[in-house]
């Protein structure tokens, strides 16, 4: 079953040209975009990590983790790190642009489209229907490839 909250606040952030959002519960802040520290050997879309008020905090490239083109030439003006935390973890995500907070209803709420990817660690929890056209709402732990907390801990 799945913990995402399927209402209250999300913030949405724009990649690419489409717009996605994250419960608002697990956006800790959003910052400038800054100075990163590579990671030899990480997955293609780790950035590297960066500290932040004492805490080594990896930092994804939101495009390459959902499969977007790279940018050409966007306002890097408007780049931000959306800091996102999921239980005791907290990692960041490079967005072009920081959109709306959105509040939806539970019921205009649509499972992701049929015929996209079919992966075990797809993101994208739903998608909602926003100014003409829609928002797919994301699961900060898959997208963040963070694990499953067990509660027997």
């Amino acid at each position: 079953m799945s913990d995402i909250p399927s209402s209250g606040r999300w913030l949405s952030f724009r990649l690419g040209g489409q717009l996605y959002a994250a419960p608002l519960s697990e956006v800790s802040e959003v910052i400038r975009d800054g100075e990163l520290t590579p990671v030899p050997g990480a997955d293609a879309d780790l950035l590297g990590i960066r500290h932040l008020r004492g805490r080594i905090v990896p930092v994804l490239d939101g495009r390459r983790r959902l499969g977007l083109p790279q940018a050409d030439g966007d306002d890097q003006g408007q780049v931000r790190l959306v800091m996102m935390s999921h239980g005791p973890h907290l990692v960041g995500l490079r967005v072009d642009a920081i959109g709306d907070l959105v509040t939806p209803d539970a019921s205009e709420i649509a499972p992701p489209p049929p015929g996209g990817t079919a992966r075990q660690d797809d993101p994208v929890h739903g998608v909602l229907p926003w100014q003409g056209s829609f928002v797919a709402l994301l699961d900060v732990r898959r997208l963040c490839r963070l694990p499953v907390e067990s509660e027997a801990a």
